[in-house]
């Protein structure tokens, strides 16, 4: 689709509706991968001991995930039995979403949204969750706000990111992630950072405000800022939920999760 693309002003939206597909492969091999366990314990375990429930009444748990892409969160949300709304502002992604979901996809809500200005009314959910968002939003202030308008008082928020394309700002940081694509290649693993497009992603990654900001401590700020009941921020939660291939391949981008309690 896309051509000479470092000379075209391609969007987020262009660019996500017509990574779709491939997306959605990737999330397919966690679902069938030591990710879709690693995943399910972690988050089943935030949300328990926050809202201090029996597996029984994860049903009562109404779980917003806002850039549910082609659907991995939002399908084992729902295979323990929570309340979950997939959202993303990209048909294509949430079509994928639908059939990677089988069976349980009459059991999600699926729906078309912004992540900065959504349509939900306040205090609509117990949880909001986002994976590898934030760092791709042309405003994540604004997304931020968003998404605590529509968290009920008391409600958790979980924010999974990375500091992702860093090496775009920092030599060191470059230097790390050309070391982490030798390594990939030196034990056989399929390398996530190189493929169709990826140029694209960095042209976009280069105009995004949070490419190269410290995060999570940004994020910790901005919250602490707004007043929150609490946040804390964990570095390199990756090692709890990644697979072998994941850890090599994102080695100098480890994962952060942002923990808010509203």
């Amino acid at each position: 689709m896309f051509n000479n693309i470092k000379s075209l002003n391609i969007t987020n939206h262009d660019y996500w509706i017509d990574r779709a597909e491939g997306y959605s492969e990737v999330n397919q091999e966690e679902l069938c991968g030591v990710q879709r366990k690693n995943w399910s314990v972690l988050l089943d375990e935030e949300i328990r001991n926050h809202f201090g429930i029996t597996p029984k009444e994860r049903g009562n748990v109404k779980i917003l995930d806002i850039g549910a892409g082609p659907g991995f969160i939002s399908i084992i949300l729902s295979e323990l039995g929570y309340n979950v709304t997939a959202a993303d502002f990209a048909k294509t992604m949430l079509k994928e979403a639908r059939k990677n979901a089988g069976e349980l996809a009459d059991k999600i809500c699926f729906r078309t949204e912004n992540a900065m200005e959504l349509s939900f009314e306040d205090d609509s959910f117990d949880v909001v969750f986002s994976r590898n968002l934030t760092w791709n939003l042309p405003d994540p202030q604004k997304a931020y706000s968003e998404w605590m308008r529509v968290l009920k008082s008391g409600g958790l928020m979980l924010i999974f990111d990375a500091n992702w394309y860093a090496y775009l700002r920092d030599e060191d940081k470059k230097a790390e992630y050309e070391r982490d694509r030798i390594s990939v290649k030196e034990k056989g693993f399929g390398d996530y950072n190189i493929g169709k497009n990826f140029d694209v992603m960095e042209a976009i990654a280069d105009r995004m405000p949070l490419t190269g900001v410290d995060r999570p401590r940004w994020d910790v700020d901005y919250f602490r800022k707004n007043r929150v009941k609490s946040v804390t921020g964990f570095n390199d939660i990756g090692d709890r939920v990644y697979s072998e291939k994941e850890k090599v391949n994102y080695a100098s981008t480890p994962m952060f999760m942002v923990k808010v309690v509203l």
